[in-house]
């Protein structure tokens, strides 16, 4: 196993250090996590803070292993400036879609509500109190009421957005690489098990099961499948424009 890179040891120190903290103050994950910037919670350090949160220990376990095991690697070969360009782009990219998808949902409803009669601000003062009217039950659905409250109050942590993305590097730079996954007795090669595993847990299972069966799995799907885009993204610009500065005219 590769050793752990510089900068790789800086981050896995850093949600350490985060992660203890908010098991002794608990109230900082009110300050850090990331918000919805509706919220009177939302501060504008959260979309970076929120990547050094977590949920409890199986969470930072998965995320740290992870990123020691595909982050020293590409730290090796990019250097660690470019690293840490990536995994915070990608940690960054992966909130922003989680806004978008949220802001649709709050939108929708909102939209509805106000077209019959509701004022913004009447909205708003009743789910802060985390109720709802009940005449709502009638222009509504159940779904987007359930949409309107979980992207209001939905607060994000976790790496795991940053992490998709560096999954998605490797599987770009390490097609071939063969990963030994638990429960499967054969390795598997990375251009096959990346998106196979985004596919299954983040989408059938994830956003199309959750929303077929009612249930609410608490991880934010869309923030992941937002840090996987990015870091294809990334990887496909760069591997596009690799030559530029060899090219002579």
């Amino acid at each position: 196993m590769m050793k752990i890179t510089p900068v790789v040891k800086q981050l896995l120190i850093i949600n350490i250090i985060f992660f203890i903290g908010s098991q002794l103050v608990p109230a900082s994950e009110h300050f850090l996590a990331l918000f919805f910037p509706e919220n009177p919670s939302f501060r504008v350090w959260q979309p970076i803070t929120h990547m050094f949160m977590h949920g409890g220990f199986a969470h930072i376990a998965f995320n740290m292993f992870a990123l020691y095991s595909f982050g020293s690697t590409l730290e090796h070969f990019w250097g660690g400036k470019k690293f840490l360009f990536f995994y915070i782009s990608c940690g960054l990219g992966a909130a922003l879609i989680n806004f978008a998808v949220n802001y649709y949902f709050y939108q929708d409803a909102m939209n509805v509500l106000m077209s019959n009669g509701f004022s913004k601000t009447q909205i708003l003062q009743i789910v802060n109190q985390g109720k709802i009217d009940t005449r709502w039950n009638d222009i509504l659905t159940t779904s987007q009421i359930k949409h309107l409250f979980e992207a209001y109050f939905g607060a994000v942590v976790g790496a795991s957005g940053a992490i998709y993305g560096l999954l998605v590097a490797f599987a770009f730079m390490f097609p071939n690489a063969e990963l030994g996954i638990m429960f499967i007795p054969i390795p598997v090669k990375a251009k096959y098990f990346v998106p196979v595993y985004m596919l299954l847990f983040d989408g059938f299972f994830g956003i199309f099961g959750n929303s077929l069966m009612g249930i609410d799995s608490g991880i934010a799907h869309y923030a992941h499948i937002g840090g996987a885009f990015f870091g294809f993204m990334i990887m496909w610009y760069w591997k596009k424009n690799q030559f530029n500065n060899n090219r002579w005219n």
